[in-house]
């Protein structure tokens, strides 16, 4: 989905319920703003009502009852024959305001009443309240009638229109400031999507620039940089694996093809030699074998595959593997504790035996290999009384096929993919494998160390 589209139906849906919210708003608004004004008038029409009562039941009024804003419409009734007694200014001259007379006990009158009828325009309205003033100073029953003029917008759609245009210009302006910030906000996206479409195989070394802002589209950003960087990293170990296969297999089938064809182009040959050429080839085979094996378990290894791990004692794994003095006579084992981790047991073991083989190689007599807890680490050292391996070449031993001259003339046949295979393995499990100088034997030791196992529950 392009970011154009997100921003409209980002901008749509706030709009709409907006929209919606403001509905909800503009219908409370316009009932609860008639209800108070109307309150309002009752309160001052009532006042008024109440004060002519109280006068009219002690002393008549002249000719004219004195008024004051905004009450300026009041008139006494006679009870019985209908007859205006007193009234305002504004009434002189007109009949009853209303006709409206109490009910029951209630000696109170509240109506509304529009038109002329009141003294006013055909299209104004009034709320009238009244009061029932039994032996007045008239003396007869009357009834005093306060009128108070209804505020336009009650007795109009003025209000409902004004609220409308308010919740209107509000809504557009909200629906522009959404536009606006959504189209702001997803600006970073439209450069990150650009900036993806240039990235190809041929550059994964490139990264999208990180805005800085700490919010989520850096968050996105990266993410997005840490997935590259992963990608990159993987098929450079794709191409190197190519590479490796290729450089590595490209010798010995080279060398294999031409002694099979030197031996088909021999017209006369001999049987003995065919029979050292076979058992050459043979030997050549499997060495082969060992390095596309080899090279297919690094790129399981660095592909991060998944392997189940399960509770192990390292050191009854170490005890359990090279215990046979028979066939390592030159092996001495020291595990004075268990030490519980979390492995692969099968990927520890094969670990476990290239650093023993890798010792059996370059020891003159002697190996030792040690499994201890060191704080929260399990550490197994493997030493042998070889003539060691020189400061400078300790990484260089764990590189890809890579072999020293003592290597090459203990072992012509080694593929030196065992120490690589070791470390990816030992790091897939969150722990280190380094080359060091031996103070035990005086040549080399190799040291694995790996997370302990956290405790079992209730220990």
């Amino acid at each position: 989905m392009r970011p154009r589209s997100i921003r409209a139906r980002v901008t749509t849906g706030a709009v709409l319920a907006f929209a919606l919210f403001m509905c909800v708003i503009l219908v409370v608004s316009s009932v609860l703003i008639r209800d108070l004004a109307r309150e309002q008038n009752i309160d001052r029409a009532d006042a008024a009502a109440r004060e002519m009562a109280a006068h009219v039941a002690t002393e008549r009024y002249g000719n004219t009852i004195p008024v004051s804003e905004p009450i300026t419409r009041m008139q006494v009734v006679d009870h019985e024959s209908g007859e205006v007694l007193a009234s305002s200014d504004a009434l002189r001259g007109q009949a009853p305001i209303t006709d409206e007379e109490p009910e029951g006990d209630d000696r109170r009158i509240s109506t509304p009443v529009c038109g002329d009828i009141a003294g006013g325009g055909e299209d104004e309205c009034f709320l009238v309240v009244g009061y029932e003033v039994p032996d007045s100073a008239y003396g007869d029953d009357v009834t005093v009638l306060a009128a108070s003029r209804t505020p336009g917008f009650l007795a109009t759609n003025l209000l409902d229109l004004v609220l409308v245009g308010a919740a209107g210009l509000l809504t557009v302006g909200t629906g522009f400031v959404i536009w606006y910030g959504v189209g702001r906000a997803l600006r970073p996206v439209r450069s990150i999507s650009a900036e993806m479409e240039r990235i190809s195989a041929s550059d994964l070394h490139r990264r999208l620039p990180d805005s800085g802002t700490g919010d989520e589209i850096a968050e996105l950003v990266h993410t997005a940089n840490e997935s590259l960087e992963q990608l990159e990293s993987s098929v450079t170990r794709q191409r190197r694996f190519v590479s490796d296969a290729s450089h590595e297999l490209r010798n010995p089938i080279t060398g294999m093809r031409t002694k099979l064809e030197v031996e088909l182009s021999d017209p006369d040959p001999d049987l003995r030699a065919r029979e050292r050429l076979l058992t050459g080839l043979l030997s050549d085979t499997e060495r082969l074998e060992n390095i596309v094996n080899d090279l297919l378990e690094l790129a399981r290894v660095e592909t991060g595959e998944p392997a189940r791990r399960e509770p192990a004692d390292l050191a009854e794994v170490v005890a359990g593997e090279f215990s046979d003095h028979r066939r390592y006579p030159a092996l001495r084992i020291h595990t004075p504790e268990p030490v519980p981790v979390q492995v692969n047991r099968l990927r520890i073991v094969r670990v476990l035996t290239n650093l023993v083989a890798n010792a059996e190689r370059h020891m003159d007599s002697r190996i030792d290999v040690y499994v201890r807890k060191d704080g929260d680490t399990a550490v197994v050292e493997v030493h042998d009384d070889g003539s060691g391996i020189p400061e400078q070449d300790r990484e260089r031993v764990f590189e890809r096929f890579s072999r020293l001259d003592e290597s090459k003339e203990r072992d012509p046949g080694g593929s030196g993919l065992g120490l690589p295979i070791s470390r990816e393995i030992v790091q897939g499990h969150g722990g280190t494998l380094t080359a060091g100088h031996s103070l035990l034997l005086g040549g080399a030791v190799f040291t694995i160390r790996l997370p302990l196992a956290p405790p079992e529950d209730g220990t």
